[in-house]
């Protein structure tokens, strides 16, 4: 029974956290429009989110950064990673599926 109570916890947070993400992808394309770049721009935007993120977590085990940076918020960050490889990868999909009709 406690298997079945976590396994349902667990399915809440992950649909908590797939909301904000989807949250995040349309305040993106509201932004910047729907975008579509080569896959080496896509991971450079990629990597500089993901440096952000590793300044918030230098923030939250306490670590000094010699950068000014606003990723003071670990989870948003954590956010804003995911929701651009969202980007990247509904690019992909959109890709392939262009190929398959052709």
């Amino acid at each position: 029974m406690r298997k079945v109570i976590q396994v349902t916890e667990n399915e809440k947070l992950m649909d908590s956290v797939n909301e904000e993400v989807y949250q995040e992808r349309l305040r993106q394309n509201e932004k910047w429009g729907i975008q579509r770049h080569p896959i080496g721009t896509w991971l450079s935007i990629l990597g500089e989110e993901f440096g952000e993120v590793c300044q918030a977590a230098q923030s939250e085990l306490g670590l000094a950064s010699v950068k000014d940076t606003d990723a003071d918020n670990l989870y948003m960050e954590c956010i804003h990673v995911a929701a651009v490889a969202s980007a990247i990868a509904e690019q992909i999909k959109e890709q392939h599926s262009l190929k398959e009709v052709a």
